[in-house]
C-alpha cells in the first residue's frame, strides 16, 4: 500500500506551481489590449446604427409578435448617447414605431421597408414607409427600399428598380437600395433607380474572409471601387461591422477586441475618405444564432442583455475581462484531480511513481486552463434545449475525466476498450471512479465523431469546442504515454479514429492554416486518435 502523507504532501506541492501556471495564463489571456485612438471627435456621435429591437427569445419569424413601445423607448434612450441615427429594415411587428419614439430623442432614422416575394407584404410596407415619412418629415433621413432581395433572390432586377422608383415619386426624402457589394456589380441597371448607393460590406463574411488587422483597409479599397463603377453616385456603406464572438473563418477572429479594432479602423478611414458608414448594429440579436450559429448573435456594440456598450472609444480593452473567475475555476479543478490522485493512491497496489507524478500535473494543468473557457462558451455556444444540452455534456465529460483519469493512472487502471464500457460484463464490475472513467471516454469519443463529422458535411455556422474536448481528451493522452498498458484494440475503436482522422485532414484543409480555433480542435482529435490506436498489451499485473 502506499503512504497516504507522502502522496497527500506531493499533491499539495504540485498544486502551487500548476494553480500559479494557470493564473498565470489567464492573466495574460487577459490582459486588456491597446486600441487606436478615438476615431470620433469630442462630443461626435456615429452616423448610423442598425437597429432590431428584438430581445431574448423574440424573432421576426414570429409574424404574431409586437414589440412594446417602451422597449424601443429604452434603446434609442441608449443608442441617442452614442449615434445621430438609426437604421430599421422594415414596419411590420412594432416597427413603425421607431421614427415617432426616435423623434423625441432627437434621433434620425433610415427607414427600412422590407421587401420580398409577397407582394400584399410589399404593398403594406411601402405604404406604412410613406405614411411615417409624412408624419415625421423631420425625422426620417431617407429610404432603403429592400434589403439584400437580389441576394436572397427573391425579386427580380426589374421588379425591384419598378419598386423603388413608385417609392421615390411619392416621397420627398432620398431613397436607395441596400445589397451586398458583389450583387451591385451584377444588378447595375438597379443603380438607375436610386438616388444613392447603399453596399453592405462585410469583411469576416466575405467569400475568402479578411483577418480584422486588414478590414478597414479592405473596405476603403472596395469603398473606392464601388465609387469608380458608378460615377456621381453618393456610396453609403450600408452595413459594415464584426462579430464580437464565434468561430474563425480562416484568419478572420470573432472577439471584443477585434470588433473594436475594426470599427474604430473603418470609422478613421471613413473620416479620411470623406464617407458615411452605417454601423451593424446596435445590440446583439440572439434570433439571428437560429441562422448564422454563434456569431450571428454577436455583432451589437451594445450588449443583447445588458444592453450597455461593450466597448469605449480607444480604450484598451480584454477579450477575457472576466478571467478571474475562470482562473479560480480551472484552480478548482486542479485541486479536485489532485485531490482525486492522492485518495486513489490509499488503495492502490504500489505509490505513483516520478512518472505518474507528472502525468498527474498535467492532467491538472491543461483542463485547469482550458475549463475556465469551456464554462465562459457555455452561454455563448449555447441555443435551445439541444444546444444546452450538447455543450453540457461536453462541460460534464471535461470536468470528469481528468478526475477520474487521475485516479486511473494512479491506480494503473488502462484506457478500457468501448466494449469493456458498454458491452456485457466478463469479469467484476468497476468501480464507480472507473465507471466514470469509462462512460467518459465513450462520450468523448462519440461527441468528439459527431463535432468532427459536423464541420467536414456542415460547418459553415458551427463551432470549434477546443476548449472542453480538450480538457476531457488531455488525460487519455497522458494515460496513453505514461499509464498502464490497455487491452485489446477493437474495430470499433479503429473505425472512430479513421473517421476522426480523415474529418480532422479535411477540416485543416478547409478553414486553412490561419485558423487556430480549427488547429485547436483537430489537435484534440489528433490527441483522441493517439489514444485510440497505441499499441495494445495485456497489463504484466491484475
Amino acid at each position: 500500500m502506499a503512504s497516504p502523507a507522502r502522496s497527500w504532501g506531493i499533491a499539495l506541492v504540485l498544486f502551487v506551481p500548476i494553480a500559479a501556471a494557470i493564473v498565470a495564463t489567464w492573466w495574460w489571456l487577459g490582459a486588456p489590449v491597446a486600441l487606436p485612438a478615438s476615431p470620433l471627435g469630442v462630443g461626435e456621435k456615429l452616423y448610423c446604427m442598425s437597429y432590431s429591437p428584438f430581445r431574448g427569445r423574440q424573432t421576426p419569424f414570429d409574424r404574431t409578435l409586437r414589440i412594446d413601445p417602451g422597449q424601443i423607448e429604452d434603446d434609442l434612450a441608449r443608442l441617442a448617447a452614442v449615434t445621430d441615427c438609426v437604421r430599421t429594415y422594415s414596419t411590420d411587428l412594432g416597427l413603425d414605431q421607431v421614427a415617432g419614439i426616435a423623434e423625441r430623442h432627437g434621433l434620425k432614422v433610415i427607414q427600412g421597408i422590407w421587401l420580398g416575394r409577397e407582394r400584399e407584404r410589399n404593398r403594406v410596407e411601402i405604404e406604412t414607409a410613406i405614411a411615417l415619412a409624412a408624419r415625421y418629415p423631420g425625422t426620417v433621413r431617407a429610404f432603403v427600399a429592400g434589403n439584400e432581395v437580389l441576394l436572397r433572390g427573391e425579386l427580380s432586377a426589374a421588379d425591384l428598380a419598378g419598386l423603388i422608383q413608385e417609392v421615390k415619386a411619392r416621397v420627398a426624402v432620398p431613397v436607395t437600395y441596400a445589397e451586398v457589394w458583389e450583387f451591385w456589380l451584377r444588378n447595375r441597371p438597379v443603380a438607375d433607380s436610386v438616388d444613392f448607393v447603399t453596399i453592405h460590406i462585410l469583411p469576416y463574411w466575405e467569400d475568402i474572409p479578411i483577418p480584422a488587422d486588414q478590414a478597414a483597409s479592405h473596405v476603403a479599397d472596395l469603398r473606392r471601387m464601388m465609387a469608380a463603377a458608378f460615377p456621381g453616385k453618393e456610396i453609403l456603406l450600408g452595413e459594415v461591422g464584426w462579430p464580437s464572438a464565434g468561430r474563425m473563418r480562416e484568419g478572420a477572429l470573432p472577439s471584443p477586441v477585434n470588433q473594436a479594432r475594426v470599427i474604430e479602423d473603418v470609422l478613421a478611414v471613413a473620416k479620411r475618405d470623406g464617407f458615411h458608414a452605417n454601423v451593424i448594429e446596435a445590440f446583439d440579436q440572439p434570433w439571428k444564432r437560429q441562422l448564422e450559429g454563434t456569431v450571428g448573435g454577436h455583432w451589437g456594440l451594445l450588449s443583447g442583455q445588458s444592453r450597455a456598450p461593450k466597448f469605449a472609444w480607444g480604450v484598451p480593452l480584454s477579450n477575457h475581462p472576466d478571467w478571474p473567475w475562470q482562473a479560480a475555476v480551472g484552480v478548482l479543478l486542479a485541486a479536485v484531480i489532485l485531490v482525486a490522485a492522492a485518495a486513489a493512491s490509499r488503495t492502490s497496489k504500489a505509490p505513483p511513481t516520478r512518472k505518474q507524478w507528472f502525468g498527474i500535473a498535467a492532467m491538472a494543468l491543461v483542463p485547469g486552463v482550458l475549463i475556465g473557457w469551456a464554462f465562459a462558451n457555455v452561454p455563448l455556444e449555447s441555443l435551445g434545449l439541444g444546444g444546452w444540452t450538447h455543450s453540457l455534456v461536453m462541460l460534464a465529460v471535461g470536468l470528469t475525466s481528468p478526475v477520474a483519469g487521475a485516479a486511473a493512472l494512479t491506480r494503473n487502471v488502462p484506457v478500457p476498450s468501448f466494449s469493456e464500457v458498454i458491452g456485457p460484463r466478463k469479469n467484476e464490475a468497476p468501480s464507480r471512479a472507473g465507471l466514470a472513467f469509462g462512460i467518459s471516454w465513450v462520450v468523448l469519443c462519440a461527441v468528439a465523431a459527431e463535432v468532427a463529422l459536423g464541420l467536414a458535411f456542415d460547418p459553415r455556422y458551427r463551432d470549434f469546442p477546443f476548449a472542453p474536448l480538450g480538457a476531457a481528451a488531455a488525460p487519455f493522452l497522458i494515460l496513453t504515454f505514461v499509464g498502464a498498458a490497455a487491452r485489446r484494440r477493437e474495430l470499433a475503436e479503429i473505425v472512430m479514429a479513421a473517421v476522426l482522422a480523415a474529418s480532422s485532414l479535411y477540416i485543416v484543409w478547409n478553414e486553412g492554416p490561419a485558423n487556430w480555433q480549427s488547429l485547436s480542435l483537430c489537435g484534440v482529435f489528433a490527441a483522441i486518435v493517439i489514444a485510440l490506436l497505441r499499441p495494445r498489451a495485456e497489463p504484466s499485473s491484475k
